[in-house]
């Protein structure tokens, strides 16, 4: 009988023991939407829906061996890169990205976690923005984190489109600025891809259970690319399923609980 095969998509990000973001987040999305995932673990954390209470990272020869045997044989047709942590743990990840060229990746640059812990070295930031975005498709920044990358105040949909126009100058990748804590209390998103901006609307939903969204977005539009889709179409269909996720209404533990990443199958 003849194989059958499936796009592959690699997460380069950090493990959360309680399932609801990082590596196991991308991994669920990975399976909803049809594509075969890979993992490269960056760090392993302890947390849960209230906060994180330890981080342990990879030794940077452990992230290089774990991508140099991903890229040597199932290769992926596209990256979503997570957490990374370390200044050591982004020139591993942008080393591989210049060896072997993945056609796509998403870079979600993971700073501080739902329950205000930091997960970014101070000292990493500007190795994140100097030798990793350069080589990245797309970016997928939050208002505050879009904020620290360019020193500006981002709090407004002026404020988000000038915030995006600095990032996509400063590293030549296409931007999707996600606008879940704009102050107006809608969850506009906009994307910047070298032409006009796209404003993509949303209501804010009233559900606190946001724990992973921001990995669970890039998982989804890096799914979308691996499957052949345009980046504008990737991004329109990643936001459609976070939202199903959201609106499905999980609730499980004490803090800001996590997404149903299976709500299109149950």
């Amino acid at each position: 009988m003849a194989g059958r095969t499936l796009p592959a998509v690699l997460t380069i990000a950090g493990s959360d023991c309680s399932g609801g973001a990082g590596i196991q987040a991308d991994l669920k999305t990975f399976t909803a939407l049809g594509v075969y995932g890979e993992s490269c673990i960056t760090a392993v954390t302890a947390q849960n829906t209230a906060c994180v209470h330890a981080v342990h990272p990879v030794p940077a020869g452990m992230v290089r061996a774990q991508l140099e045997a991903v890229f040597t044989d199932i290769v992926p047709d596209a990256v979503k890169i997570g957490m990374l942590g370390t200044a050591e743990a982004i020139r591993t990840v942008a080393d591989a990205l210049r060896a072997y060229a993945p056609r796509y990746t998403v870079l979600d640059p993971v700073m501080i976690s739902t329950s205000g812990t930091r997960l970014l070295d101070a000292d990493a930031s500007g190795a994140l923005m100097q030798a990793l975005m350069p080589l990245v498709t797309l970016i997928t920044p939050n208002l505050p984190e879009a904020a620290e990358m360019t020193g500006l105040p981002v709090r407004t949909r002026g404020d988000m489109l000038a915030a995006a126009r600095a990032l996509s100058a400063q590293t030549g990748a296409a931007v999707l600025l996600k606008g879940g804590h704009l102050e107006d209390g809608t969850s506009d998103d906009l994307l910047l891809d070298g032409g006009e901006p796209l404003w993509l609307g949303a209501a804010r939903l009233q559900n606190p259970n946001t724990h992973g969204t921001g990995c669970t977005l890039s998982s989804a539009v890096a799914a979308y690319l691996a499957q052949g889709l345009p980046l504008v179409e990737a991004v329109r269909r990643g936001k459609a399923y976070i939202t199903d996720a959201i609106a499905w209404g999980l609730d499980l533990g004490a803090g800001n609980g996590p997404l149903c990443h299976m709500a299109r199958i149950l």
